[in-house]
């Protein structure tokens, strides 16, 4: 079975870069729902739904012989659910919220082929402990900028803010796209990466992952 041309239906840089380390090529063609919350809906039904819509709205747009990729991610203190801050003040006030304690990080991912319909989806959930930062470090982040385009008001990766302590879950997760829970996905439509997917991601990451191996095993780590 040939390589069918990956579409990314997302406009994330974050995503676009972990998407290359597999090796696939692909293409962006980012595309816009409706993302409101159902009332009492859960985090993880919540992100999965999303991908699945995003993956759908994706194969109307895109040529015969594709295969869409799209992703949601989702921050939850419990059940709240924590977008993207509509502003400095609603980052600062997220930021305040999750410090020094634990979250939830969820990420779904939706593949659909348009050349058969065969579609597959997948979800990782990773606990992320918080350190206990200072008002003063909140505000020279939200200062930054970078908080206001990031569910929960925070980038994992951010060298400056480093606001996790003690992480031992999916890295790739937080950041916007679970590449062992791609590969896996992949592997069910009957593609496989180019690169060593886990070495890469660690290597970029510099992260030694605790879970990877579990994952590409099938094992149902969310």
């Amino acid at each position: 079975m040939g390589m069918p041309t990956i579409i990314l239906a997302s406009n994330s840089p974050r995503r676009r870069q972990l998407l290359t380390w597999t090796g696939w090529s692909f293409q962006v063609s980012p595309v816009d729902i409706d993302e409101t919350p159902y009332p009492g809906e859960d985090p993880g039904g919540y992100v999965s739904r999303l991908a699945q819509a995003k993956a759908e709205a994706g194969v109307r747009q895109a040529s015969p012989g594709s295969l869409i990729l799209a992703a949601d991610t989702i921050v939850a203190d419990g059940q709240v659910l924590l977008g993207k801050p509509t502003g400095p003040d609603e980052a600062f006030a997220m930021l305040r919220r999750l410090k020094g304690r634990s979250h939830q990080v969820y990420t779904a991912i939706h593949l659909i082929s348009t050349s058969d319909g065969r579609s597959t989806s997948d979800r990782c959930r990773a606990n992320v402990p918080m350190r206990a930062y200072s008002d003063d470090e909140i505000a020279a982040y939200v200062e930054t900028g970078d908080p206001l385009d990031k569910a929960g008001a925070y980038a994992i990766q951010h060298a400056g803010f480093h606001p996790v302590e003690n992480f031992s879950g999916c890295y790739a997760c937080v950041v916007g796209l679970p590449l062992c829970h791609l590969v896996r996905s992949m592997a069910r439509l009957g593609f496989s990466p180019v690169n060593d997917v886990p070495s890469i991601c660690q290597a970029n990451l510099n992260y030694a992952c605790p879970v990877y191996a579990a994952v590409l095993r099938g094992e149902d780590i969310e």
